[in-house]
């Protein structure tokens, strides 16, 4: 069996599981709590690059995109990353590396730059 078969076969149980993953962001909310969990954030009072980003995540799935975008502004980015985990090969590698590092210019801007 050629490998392109054997990657063909799973394409089917990939899409289900990106799918189910997004019928449970889109059927859920996260639960609001009155602390926040981040470490980051308790120790320095500043929000971390991923501050609000399970929240916007769960909005993207409603469809909220400016609720989302508020939340966390790489949110869009952080969902591709998510469903981008059922699919193996270099466009998940190249997505992760370039999502890693959005992620560490975001943090570095939400750290020194002041909220407006």
């Amino acid at each position: 069996m050629s490998a392109e078969t054997r990657h063909s076969r799973g394409v089917p149980l990939r899409l289900a599981m990106a799918a189910l993953l997004a019928v449970v962001l889109w059927r859920f909310a996260p639960p609001r709590l009155a602390f926040r969990f981040c470490g980051y954030h308790w120790l320095t009072g500043r929000p971390c690059p991923f501050c609000g980003l399970t929240r916007a995540v769960f909005a993207l799935a409603k469809g909220h995109w400016g609720k989302a975008i508020r939340l966390n502004a790489l949110s869009p980015l952080g969902f591709a990353m998510l469903v981008a985990l059922f699919w193996n090969g270099p466009v998940r590698a190249r997505l992760w590396t370039a999502g890693l590092a959005a992620f560490a210019v975001y943090g570095i801007c939400r750290i020194f730059l002041p909220a407006v």
